[in-house]
């Protein structure tokens, strides 16, 4: 079985999380895609105080009529502490899944070589890359980094092309604290639920 992982804050989880699943599954022609919300990220801060279960909550309305290949799990939540990309890729290959893909975004691919055990990622996966803006700067340092990658890790990587959704879940949770309007930004029930529960505020 080929399957993807797609994990993140989602912190909401928005309409350019939603696109760039759709493309991964299209695409990849993925037989299951596991979203996965982080519980602490290692390389950066969560900057919300909107609770990890409250994430969970909205990436599962976000992602609820999207595919029945799309599975939105609590593992990473679950296990707690940081969440680490080598210790989720282990927990599927020790379940039989072969077949890898693990989608990341612009600064993900950049750092990469930083992560907890890239090799052991780099190893047992193929990574599945989505531009989120059209940077010129970046493609460069981009191309230069999956050649790196390739040359010490022997890596398998994939440019995901989709259309440049460019939003992203800080500026989102700007314009809830600015009592802007974002139905253009979150799905409506992710909106609804967003109130309903005064998150963000």
């Amino acid at each position: 079985m080929k399957i993807g992982i797609f994990g993140g804050t989602f912190d909401p989880p928005h309409i350019g999380h939603i696109n760039a699943c759709k493309s991964f599954i299209k695409k990849i022609d993925l037989d299951q895609i596991y979203v996965i919300p982080v519980f602490l990220p290692p390389h950066k801060c969560i900057s919300s105080n909107v609770s990890a279960e409250n994430r969970l909550e909205m990436t599962k309305i976000a992602f609820s009529n999207l595919s029945n290949r799309v599975v939105v799990s609590d593992m990473e939540i679950k296990r707690k502490g940081k969440s680490y990309t080598a210790e989720t890729i282990r927990y599927f290959k020790d379940n039989g899944y072969d077949d890898i893909y693990f989608l990341c975004g612009t600064d993900m691919i950049l750092s990469m070589d930083t992560w907890y055990k890239p090799e052991y990622i780099f190893k047992n996966s193929k990574i599945v890359y989505a531009r989120r803006e059209n940077d010129e700067e970046n493609s460069i340092l981009i191309d230069q980094k999956c050649r790196e990658y390739r040359e010490k890790y022997e890596a398998q990587i994939i440019l995901l092309e989709l259309d440049v959704i460019e939003v992203s879940s800080s500026e989102i949770r700007e314009a809830i604290s600015c009592k802007e309007k974002l139905q253009n930004f979150v799905s409506k029930d992710v909106y609804e639920y967003i109130t309903k529960n005064k998150l963000y505020v």
